[in-house]
């Protein structure tokens, strides 16, 4: 045995382990809004206290921490911390990816851990629905800042013909839309356009419902619980899926009910998690991480539905392509990809 390589898988592991438990801190800044009250400038311990109106001690250490794993900048002469003007904009601007989202997410999957070992066992599923609140709440806000920064800038005008019948007036349906913010942004962008949106999931509806209301979207802005296979409407001139079609049992059966529901000239607009084909080109962080998501969320959800047949979050694009084709489309390809996502143009 070679004790160097011992040594350096510890270090890899010590790194993970710190990785891991710091998840904890990062949602605590996040619910207490401590990122954002430092983004107000450098402070030491006791200056934050007072801006943030929480105890002195519990953020020496939380910011100790912070620094510690490069969250946030310590400068040793004054004593403060702070937020450079990157850090600021991944952790708590409204206009960043809301990095403390993802580890939302990630807390919220870990207390299904229980479910998971046993389903290991047994081989049955865990559905979406029964995973904690975090789970839906830090989807919706992470996905939600990606698809803010990439869907009208950039998705839709990689898509043939697309942007134009939007802005003329479409129909869209937005599958599997979660708590709705997909469909919100295309009707804030596209006034003439209507949207209808769907997700099997009766607690994200209702949020979703809410949402709309609350923007005034409710009369262009439909929702509906209904599954990704008996979605409601025909002739829509857009079918949207963001991040989920892997997650479903049967998604042969849910690509043949988008056909179904397509205009003759409609398109299929279908994001997916950056994956490549091969097992070997996914061996890195970013594959690691959806590899984590979908043992705990992706294959669980696609398992606990009819069908049984769970693609992962790390599908590749082959994967995806065979089961487009076998549901009847003839175009496929891939129109935009960001460090996260493939973007998909599918047409009848």
């Amino acid at each position: 045995m070679d004790h160097e390589k011992v040594n350096e898988f510890l270090g890899r592991v010590v790194a993970d382990m710190a990785a891991t438990e710091a998840a904890g801190s990062v949602v605590v800044g996040q619910r207490l809004g401590l990122y954002r009250a430092l983004a107000e400038g450098p402070a030491t311990p006791e200056e934050f206290a007072e801006r943030t109106g929480c105890h002195p001690r519990y953020l020496t250490e939380w910011l100790r921490g912070q620094a510690a794993g490069g969250y946030v900048g310590y400068e040793p002469e004054t004593g403060r911390f702070s937020l450079s003007e990157e850090q600021a904009f991944c952790l708590a601007s409204p206009e960043g990816p809301n990095v403390p989202a993802a580890f939302l997410i990630a807390l919220g999957m870990l207390r299904s851990e229980p479910r998971i070992t046993e389903a290991f066992r047994t081989g049955a599923g865990v559905g979406w629905h029964e995973h904690d609140e975090d789970v839906f709440v830090g989807t919706d806000a992470f996905f939600r800042a990606g698809y803010t920064a990439e869907l009208i800038p950039h998705w839709i005008p990689a898509l043939e013909g697309v942007e134009e019948k939007l802005t003329a007036g479409a129909r869209v349906a937005d599958v599997g839309c979660g708590l709705g913010s997909s469909s919100l942004l295309l009707a804030e962008a596209y006034p003439r356009t209507t949207v209808l949106g769907s997700d099997y999931h009766t607690e994200s509806i209702a949020l979703a419902r809410k949402r709309a209301a609350e923007a005034g979207l409710a009369d262009r802005v439909g929702f509906e619980v209904a599954g990704a296979q008996d979605f409601s409407g025909t002739d829509f001139d857009l079918v949207a899926m963001f991040d989920c079609l892997h997650d479903m049992g049967d998604p042969l059966g849910a690509a043949r009910r988008v056909r179904a529901a397509l205009a003759p000239d409609g398109t299929w607009l279908l994001v997916e998690p950056l994956a490549g084909d091969r097992v070997e080109d996914n061996l890195n962080p970013l594959g690691r991480l959806y590899y984590s998501a979908s043992t705990f969320l992706c294959v669980p959800s696609a398992l606990s539905q009819p069908g049984g047949y769970a693609l992962g979050a790390q599908a590749g694009s082959a994967a995806i392509r065979d089961v487009v084709t076998r549901a009847g489309f003839t175009r496929f390809r891939e129109a935009a990809r960001t460090p996260l996502n493939l973007v998909y143009e599918v047409r009848p």
